[in-house]
């Protein structure tokens, strides 16, 4: 058994767990905590963590696999995976102490993006204060990673170029507090609350210059931290993959038996439905081709040592922003031929449809990092900074 089939045992095994306490996540506005643990239990938090780590350093498409599988059985559980393991992918970034205290053992490290929080220099290190929303796991974290800008006198620290001097910064969850605002019509059950810290003491070496990664610390020498932090990007696509397998498998149960108000024959005998479950179909299969084929040409080139470049980089962002997208357009279509059932809380279908709305929202796989990539086609330099990562 190859360590993907394996992986996808462990998480078929806990597939019971995870459907038993969805509905609860989806109510408590957070990862029941039987899920976190069998997932931890599963090692699925240590998918790509160094082995010197304690992890399983997989390759990326296991780990998209094992998060597209979650994601067919819940999202919340899927997503919340994504992020921990995609937060590994900072691990480079630090030195070789920092690493083994943020990510060894069993660190779930999760985070937000922006706002920058504030660092103020103190001996030894930094107080770090400041609000971040959008942190899904926030209360299975044992760490929270995020940006801060230092602040002397009550002014930013500016580099040459003007813009503000910005860390990479890791802050224990317990020195955290977790803001209940996560009120939102899809993913619910992933706890995306905000996260603040109040002159959190943060020691220097948990802390790195954020710039483009010169020199991966001594762990993450491994092909898989070549490609840096596009496996942790590209994660963010697999849940929406297992959102719309989940919706055409229902829908092909639901049709089957399924007789519509004042009809005389059954869903399956309709010839648009079934022309339109061949469309959904299609859409979702080729979306998804075209995400784990240019990751595994990407990772043939981490394999061999060889750079990557902005081409290859605009075709990783075109094809995790492309294949979500059609997956959300196959929900769409699955949301149009189930009928009233749609809307029934007795089904999954307005579930996948809310869920795979609000990720069609986020910021770095969303429909506007299309122009981006075609800036790059166009021999223009594009306006997406994570194209120099």
């Amino acid at each position: 058994m190859t360590t993907t089939d394996a992986l996808i045992a462990a998480v078929r095994k806990i597939e019971p767990i995870i459907r038993e306490n969805a509905a609860a996540a989806e109510r408590d506005r957070r990862l029941s905590a039987p899920a976190a643990a069998a997932m931890r239990e599963a090692g699925l938090y240590r998918l790509w963590r160094p082995k010197a780590l304690g992890g399983l350093e997989v390759d990326p498409m296991t780990g998209f696999r094992v998060i597209e599988e979650l994601g067919r059985i819940d999202s919340a559980a899927s997503w919340n995976l994504q992020v921990s393991i995609a937060h590994d992918l900072f691990g480079p970034w630090f030195g070789d102490d920092a690493a083994r205290e943020i990510f060894g053992g069993d660190a779930i490290a999760v985070g937000g993006q922006q706002p920058a929080r504030l660092a103020v220099p103190v001996d030894g290190g930094y107080l770090l204060s400041g609000s971040t929303p959008f942190v899904s796991g926030a209360h299975q974290a044992t760490v929270f990673l995020g940006y801060a800008n230092i602040s002397e006198n009550g002014e930013l620290r500016r580099g040459a170029d003007g813009a503000p001097d910005t860390l990479l910064v890791a802050c224990p969850a317990k020195d955290a507090e977790i803001v209940d605002n996560w009120n939102v019509i899809g993913m619910r059950g992933t706890g995306s609350h905000d996260v603040e810290m109040k002159d959190a003491f943060i020691p220097a070496h948990w802390t790195v210059p954020w710039a483009p990664l010169q020199k991966p610390g001594g762990a993450y020498e491994g092909p898989l931290y070549r490609l840096t932090v596009w496996p942790a990007i590209a994660a963010l696509t697999p849940p929406a993959l297992g959102i719309a397998r989940a919706a055409i498998d229902e829908a092909v149960q639901l049709i089957a038996a399924k007789t519509p108000a004042f009809g005389a024959k059954t869903l399956k005998d309709h010839g648009v439905v079934q022309s339109q479950l061949a469309r959904a179909e299609a859409r979702l299969r080729a979306g998804r081709a075209f995400f784990y084929g240019t990751f595994e040409e990407a990772y043939e080139e981490a394999l061999a040592a060889r750079p990557i470049g902005i081409e290859l980089k605009a075709r990783m962002q075109l094809a995790m922003t492309h294949a979500m997208l059609e997956a959300a357009a196959a929900v769409d279509i699955v949301h149009e031929i189930v009928g009233a059932s749609g809307i029934r809380d007795e089904y999954g279908f307005s579930r996948h449809f809310r869920d795979i709305h609000v990720i069609t929202q986020h910021g770095f796989i969303n429909s506007a990092k299309l122009q981006p990539v075609g800036q790059i086609m166009l021999g223009l330099a594009p306006d997406w900074p994570f194209f120099a990562f």
